[in-house]
């Protein structure tokens, strides 16, 4: 879904005349990669590792410059999901509509009422800055809010630095706003992918979402291993989102990192009901 663990990120800013072109493609990199490093992961689910608030506001600025909204938002709506997932009180199941799965739940004004902040994201409403962009729980302000900030955001590119920054960054962000809607829909329609695990959702991994998200279009894997920060579990499926982590935690920038281990995998290949419980720290 969307902001994936601490990988919550801030633009860099290319602003020299060689590397102004490459503004928009590096910012598309960095705000997908905190979607997906931030969001799907720890932020939206369970403490995947640690850091510093530092390197967590730093990711969560690039999903928030990609119009992606307030952090407690998506985490509440992504854990939800988790809880609930395609069954009615989904907040975005296809079993119930494309378009509604796709962007129906962001239109809404207000949480459903099955779906609230303060019971589900009570490890983010006391922080100051995400209980701002919160705006008190209305999602429509929520939105206005970021599209604003957004929007300034480029009108500043455009003032210091032209038009060619400020547009691609624009592009950057609206594209990269697609991918977790996309996923949302793809990934939870069983004939478009495959599953790892059996289980009673219709999560299922789409090889072209996989690499467009990162890593997050590994569904299957992240509905089985929920508390895992590593959702790229055979050879073949890209992980970026982890593989960053994995560095971040090499140089010290995370700790107590959570991801599924190799004679997890083993264990729990192709059964049902499936428990992440013991999922360790590496």
């Amino acid at each position: 879904m969307g902001y994936y663990t601490y990988s919550n990120s801030a633009n860099p800013e290319f602003f020299d005349a060689r590397t102004k072109h490459g503004h928009g493609k590096s910012q598309m990199v960095l705000s997908n990669l905190d979607t997906d490093t931030c969001r799907s992961l720890q932020f939206s689910l369970q403490s995947l590792f640690c850091c510093s608030k530092l390197v967590e506001y730093f990711f969560i600025a690039a999903g928030y410059l990609a119009f992606q909204g307030s952090p407690i938002m998506w985490a509440t709506i992504h854990r939800a999901h988790h809880r609930y997932v395609d069954s009615d009180l989904d907040p975005h199941s296809p079993q119930y509509g494309f378009l509604d799965a796709y962007i129906g739940w962001i239109a809404r004004k207000n949480y459903p009422a099955h779906i609230a902040p303060g019971a589900q994201s009570k490890d983010l409403i006391n922080d100051p800055i995400y209980g701002f962009l919160e705006q008190k729980g209305n999602i429509r302000r929520g939105h206005e809010l970021s599209y604003a900030i957004n929007i300034l955001f480029r009108i500043i590119l455009f003032a210091c630095f032209g038009w060619v920054p400020a547009l691609a960054s624009l592009l950057a962000g609206m594209m990269v706003l697609q991918i977790p809607l996309m996923l949302n829909v793809l990934c939870h329609i069983p004939r478009l992918g495959y599953k790892n695990y059996a289980g009673i959702d219709d999560s299922v991994n789409v090889w072209f979402v996989g690499f467009l998200a990162l890593g997050e279009g590994w569904h299957n894997n992240h509905h089985a291993f929920p508390g895992s920060a590593r959702t790229g579990i055979r050879f073949f499926e890209f992980d970026l989102s982890w593989l960053t982590i994995y560095a971040m935690a090499k140089i010290g920038l995370v700790s107590k990192v959570k991801a599924i281990t190799n004679d997890q995998l083993l264990q729990h290949r192709k059964q049902p009901n499936l428990c992440d419980a013991s999922v360790r720290e590496q």
